[in-house]
């Protein structure tokens, strides 16, 4: 029978002999874990590929605004966009034709076009005729076009393709042609492009996110909360749930797919990154067993908070964000009589950034050591992200 220790090691911040150590070996470096959605990681993770090949990336599935709000509502599927990204981001560079394959993935059907000008535009990208897919090598050029042909053929006649990610509609011609699962399709881009990580969405559902602001007023739909579609929410959130549909208040849970809670209990690192507090940071928390796989991992597990103004944090002070932090994974462990770790045990901040008040006597209460560091940028006022890099790797 084995069991779980955790260990204590003098640490650098930076430590530059560990992270030269991780940059001449990445096929080695360590497994470091983010709960991410939206591209706020993507520069980050274009960084940490250079240094370790094995870090783990759980996106969020509950977008539901532009271009995959109208793949969602034809096909009552999850989100695929920061899916889409964030494999983008990972994907080594060198392997020949990614360029051509990166440039495919990121486009978009322009939005000044008819309907029937861009249905032409696809069906030549199902032949293998379009510019963006003929310099693309097979088999990746046969793999991307039998997924397209599949979302040819599903989608309705009215379907609207303006402004349409030609990476989503891929993605999710897999997921369609996979019985509807999209680790499938994942997994096989990720071994044709050479993923340098893994990315998968923290659940394979098509749930979305509801909120109740502090007056009462309740707000479904993630478009409806970050306040880059619509308007800036004027109350602060009080508490969120996940949501079966967009039309009625209707609560709904999964338990996380075992190889994910495997993930989240045995990596070597979880950090907890910038991005939008509620829709891409917290929503990645509240499916069944995520917060009780973080509470048994023994490894360090680091917040950096955001700079400057996020929508979805008004009325939020850094301290309320961390306790909500780490309400929001204590929460699945209520029905454990013991928990083995916290959830949360640094806070990683810039050494000159102002973020407002700190209370170290509270942070000591929740099991919280604050670390200062350099982190921002002096050219602007923005997070470093290879400053950002060495520093989580300094702690593992």
């Amino acid at each position: 029978m084995s069991s779980t220790y955790r260990i204590w090691r003098r640490m650098k911040m930076p430590d530059f002999t560990r992270v030269h150590r991780y940059q001449s070996l990445p096929e080695q470096g360590p497994k470091v874990l983010f709960f991410s959605g939206g591209s706020a990681l993507n520069k980050i993770s274009r960084v940490l590929k250079e240094y370790t090949h094995h870090s783990i990336h759980l996106v969020t599935p509950f977008d539901s605004g532009g271009s995959s709000a109208r793949l969602r509502a034809e096909f009552d599927m999850p989100a695929v966009g920061d899916l889409r990204s964030r494999l983008m981001a990972l994907a080594d560079e060198t392997v020949m034709g990614q360029p051509e394959v990166y440039a495919l993935f990121t486009h978009r059907f322009e939005m000044s076009l008819s309907l029937d000008v861009l249905r032409g535009e696809l069906e030549q990208l199902v032949a293998g005729e379009h510019p963006l897919i003929k310099p693309i090598p097979n088999p990746m050029r046969a793999l991307i076009q039998t997924q397209l042909s599949v979302i040819q053929e599903k989608i309705s006649a009215t379907f609207d393709l303006r402004g349409a990610s030609i990476g989503n509609l891929i993605i999710s011609g897999g997921y369609l042609n996979n019985q509807q699962q999209l680790d499938p399709i994942v997994f096989l881009f990720s071994r044709l492009t050479k993923t340098l990580g893994e990315v998968k969405t923290i659940l394979d559902s098509p749930y979305h996110l509801g909120v109740e602001l502090e007056t009462g007023e309740l707000v479904l739909g993630q478009h409806r909360i970050t306040g880059k579609e619509n308007a800036v929410l004027e109350s602060p959130i009080k508490r969120m749930w996940l949501n079966k549909g967009l039309k009625t208040v209707s609560p709904i849970n999964r338990r996380i797919a075992d190889d994910r809670r495997d993930m989240i209990e045995s990596t070597d690192l979880i950090c907890y990154p910038p991005g939008s507090f509620y829709s891409s940071l917290l929503a990645n928390l509240m499916p069944e067993g995520v917060g009780r796989a973080i509470c048994q991992n023994p490894n360090p597990k680091v917040y950096i908070p955001n700079l400057g103004f996020d929508p979805e944090q008004f009325g939020l002070s850094l301290m309320t964000q961390v306790e909500r932090l780490v309400s929001t994974v204590l929460v699945d462990t209520k029905s454990l009589q013991d928990i083995s770790f916290g959830g949360l045990d640094y806070l990683l901040l810039d050494d000159e950034y102002d973020y407002g008040v700190i209370d170290e006597h509270k942070l000591f209460a929740l099991g919280v050591e604050v670390i200062k560091t350099p982190l921002i940028s002096q050219k602007a006022e923005k997070y470093d992200e290879h400053l950002i890099v060495k520093a989580l790797l300094s702690m593992v």
